[in-house]
């Protein structure tokens, strides 16, 4: 039996095998843990990370308003680094609840996927 880490690690994987990010198109990566929600722009050429946002410091009383407001402090980063276009990275998760709400934030703030 696998646990719930390996299969998510493993549909990781399988999206990571399709979705790559650019200079001009970054991979928006998602990650949660028990306490937080993180989210990252990545040039994958390069190796390096764009910006960056995570609950930790983010505005609101429910998770899933926090996790809006992630993607909305990531597009303002975007922004300030001229990144207008990003490829969605779910990392493994279903696209639904923390996830679509990151997503859907991004959107707001002005991100295309």
């Amino acid at each position: 039996m696998k646990t719930k880490l390996q299969k998510r690690q493993r549909r990781h994987r399988r999206i990571r095998a399709k979705v790559k990010g650019t200079a001009l198109r970054p991979r928006l990566s998602v990650f949660k843990s028990n306490r937080a929600l993180y989210a990252q722009l990545i040039d994958d050429e390069a190796g390096k990370t764009r910006a960056a946002a995570s609950s930790r410091n983010a505005a609101g009383k429910k998770f899933l308003e926090k996790a809006r407001e992630v993607g909305k402090a990531l597009a303002l980063r975007a922004k300030e680094s001229n990144i207008a276009q990003a490829v969605f990275d779910r990392g493994g998760y279903r696209y639904a609840g923390a996830v679509k709400e990151v997503a859907e934030g991004a959107r707001e703030g002005g991100l295309t996927f």
